[in-house]
């Protein structure tokens, strides 16, 4: 009798934990399909590095799933790791780090798909001879190879100056011209600052570039990353405010030299293999040229009545500046989310947000777990199928499923994209290709592991 009360009690705690995993499974499995289903909505894939997964060689373990920062990128389906949300991912590499089995590589675009990208060396050179493009323009995203490629660049032009024994010592001509201060420009321009080149940066808008336009605290690093003259940061993960506390370090030194608000309009390479750059301020003369521009490129407007008022603005850079307003945010990525869910957050504003589809179907999973949290506490509406028909002084008229409704309004902030720069490169002849790229991510990727694994 005491035999059978034992395995009925032992029974007991095995169904029950039983139970509860079977339970637990069924929430993940729906979970996944519920992603799943939402990424179909999405026609683009991956943007940029992301992982490739050998099935023949995946244990079914879930790591990859667990140590992504992005969220439902990656799922388990039928007991093997998949890229359920590929588009999300913008390349932290940290599956390809944590399968046990080597699993997981990072590729540039679909395993021998190719992509129009510019036609670079393995030393960032365009078709144009001293002519070099870093950063996201590359092809890829993350800021720690935006910092990499802006160093590794000027080292390649350093050692051509010391072979071609050339030094620019005229007047008015520069070793080497930068064009964009984002991360990339800046590590590049310090390290022209390090080896002691002829050098000037000019930036169209603010030292940062694109993450000076992120909304607060938003993450931008998740990896150390080691700049010329500074060293590593001794944080893995950084955001925002920490890069743009060292941009306004770099910029109090006497040999960063950059100039805002300077808008390079076109460059030109003479016989004589001089670049002229440029500006709508007047013309720079430089033996050669590198691009880290970034991809965003010029804010992208709607082209709506009353675009042109001063309530209007591109990007958000402080949250905490706006109390007390009615305030209308345009678009449904994560960038429109993460800026409505800030203004949100502050004291007695009032916010809605304008997107023109019927659902969020291309933001980060957490993005998209807060915002619903947002929705469902009141601190912010959502009007989906709407777009804003013309910006008035106090108001915004709307068009919601066809039919047109004016809501109050004091601030307007408008997250449409930007005009990417590839006219920009076609126009002062810079060549292309629709050319495989999946090596040399994956072999990018690998040697960056392999650097960590050297250092550590």
């Amino acid at each position: 009798m005491d035999n059978l009360i034992s395995f009925l009690i032992a029974a007991t705690i095995i169904g029950f934990f039983l139970v509860y995993y079977l339970r637990q499974e069924k929430k993940k499995a729906a979970k996944i399909r519920e992603s799943m289903e939402r990424g179909k909505l999405r026609s683009d894939g991956p943007q940029s590095q992301h992982p490739h997964i050998n099935n023949n060689d995946c244990i079914g373990c879930a790591t990859c799933t667990m140590v992504c920062p992005e969220g439902d990128v990656l799922g388990m389906v039928g007991g093997k790791a998949m890229i359920i949300n590929g588009y999300k991912c913008i390349g932290h590499s940290l599956c390809a780090e944590a399968c046990p089995v080597g699993a997981i590589t990072m590729v540039l675009a679909k395993p021998g798909v190719g992509a129009e990208l510019p036609t670079l060396t393995t030393e960032f050179e365009t078709s144009i001879r001293n002519m070099f493009i870093v950063g996201e323009l590359g092809g890829l995203a993350l800021i720690k190879n935006a910092v990499n490629q802006g160093r590794d660049c000027v080292d390649t032009i350093a050692k051509r100056l010391a072979v071609n024994k050339t030094s620019s010592s005229a007047v008015g001509l520069y070793d080497i011209l930068i064009v964009g201060a984002g991360p990339a420009g800046i590590s590049a321009s310090l390290r022209a600052a390090e080896k002691k080149v002829n050098y000037i940066t000019l930036e169209q808008s603010e030292i940062g570039g694109t993450v000076s336009k992120y909304p607060r605290q938003k993450l931008v690093m998740t990896s150390p990353v080691e700049f010329p003259m500074h060293g590593k940061f001794k944080k893995s993960e950084l955001s925002k405010e920490d890069l743009l506390e060292f941009w306004q370090r770099v910029l109090k030194r006497a040999d960063f030299k950059c100039k805002t608000s300077e808008k390079v309009e076109n460059i030109v390479k003479g016989d004589d293999g001089i670049f002229r750059v440029t500006t709508q301020t007047g013309e720079y003369k430089t033996r050669h040229v590198i691009l880290a521009l970034g991809k965003t490129g010029n804010s992208r407007k709607l082209g709506v009545k009353g675009e042109d008022l001063p309530k209007v603005m591109y990007r958000l850079i402080e949250a905490d500046h706006y109390v007390n307003k009615r305030i209308l945010v345009v678009g449904g990525g994560d960038s429109a989310v993460e800026a409505a869910m800030g203004l949100a957050s502050q004291v007695g504003n009032t916010v809605t947000i304008s997107y023109r589809q019927g659902t969020f179907s291309r933001i980060k999973e957490r993005n998209n777990q807060r915002i619903q949290e947002f929705i469902r506490k009141g601190k912010l509406k959502v009007i989906f199928n709407s777009n804003p028909v013309e910006f008035q002084t106090d108001s915004v008229v709307m068009e919601v499923n066809g039919a047109k409704q004016s809501i109050p309004n004091d601030f307007v902030w408008i997250f449409a994209g930007g005009e990417p720069p590839t006219v920009f490169l076609k126009k002062i002849s810079v060549g292309f290709a629709n050319r495989d790229i999946s090596s040399e991510g994956s072999r990018e990727a690998k040697e960056a592991k392999e650097a960590v694994l050297t250092t550590a």
